[in-house]
């Protein structure tokens, strides 16, 4: 479709779309959750998201996962003598995209720690690595309709997209957690393409990392988590520009 000088002309193309799915996720047999994603990294996905959620803190606590492409569904059995304690009084529709939930509300955490103290980390390298996340987004660039998360590390790095930001954090969760390289987060940078809220800071609450970037902007609810749980949070960061709302001090 297409309108120059008043004139509407409309022609047939061919563009490619978003493939989604409804992920469903499958403890010890019995139905525990249902996520709209991309079609890639399920599995990854299922860990991140039961470890966000307080189900499991290790790859210890699973005792099998299979992914069934025809169901589109993960299906995991967790470890002799590990628990699933589903409280659908404290479900919560996140404010994400699709009708993903938590089972934890994101603003009492009391169980999540205050992230380590894991020393300096450089401005122009936050700023350098922004330049170079924004161009590793193919899906965007290509059709649209996408979030990006980026976990960077001097050792390791992690990139991906989805349809929900929660997506991508549990998906960058579940990649550390089945390469054994949880321990890494102490000294990594979590790079998120849209807006952060409660149940983002959650996620980054949980898994410890101490450094959040975003390209848009905190709700106030995330400023506070993030003052409270000792995460360094920039928004609003752009070629050469942003803004800290939590833990300068890490900052050099």
């Amino acid at each position: 479709m297409q309108s120059n000088d008043g004139k509407t002309t409309l022609s047939e193309v061919e563009r490619p779309v978003i493939g989604e799915i409804s992920l469903k996720i499958y403890i010890n047999g019995v139905e525990y959750a249902s996520l709209l994603c991309l079609n890639q990294l399920t599995e990854e996905l299922a860990i991140g998201f039961l470890y966000s959620e307080g189900v499991i803190d290790s790859m210890d606590d699973v005792a099998s996962i299979t992914y069934n492409d025809r169901l589109f569904a993960v299906m995991i059995h967790l470890a002799p003598g590990k628990a699933v304690e589903k409280c659908e009084s404290l479900r919560s529709v996140t404010s994400g995209c699709g009708k993903c939930f938590t089972y934890i509300n994101p603003l009492k955490q009391e169980k999540f720690m205050p992230v380590v103290d894991s020393g300096q980390y450089s401005i122009k390298d936050i700023l350098n690595t922004m330049v170079e996340f924004e161009r590793q987004s193919e899906v965007y660039q290509t059709v649209g309709g996408v979030h990006s998360v980026l976990f960077k590390h001097a050792e390791f790095s992690v990139f991906n997209e989805d349809i929900g930001r929660h997506n991508c954090f549990d998906k960058i969760a579940g990649v550390l957690l089945k390469n054994k390289k949880m321990d890494l987060v102490e000294k990594g940078m979590l790079f998120v393409s849209g807006r952060v809220s409660s149940e983002i800071i959650t996620k980054v609450i949980r898994m410890g990392v101490p450094v959040l970037v975003s390209r848009s902007t905190p709700t106030s609810a995330a400023v506070n988590l993030a003052r409270q749980y000792h995460v360094t949070l920039l928004g609003y960061v752009r070629k050469n520009t942003g803004y800290v709302y939590s833990g300068e001090e890490r900052l050099i």
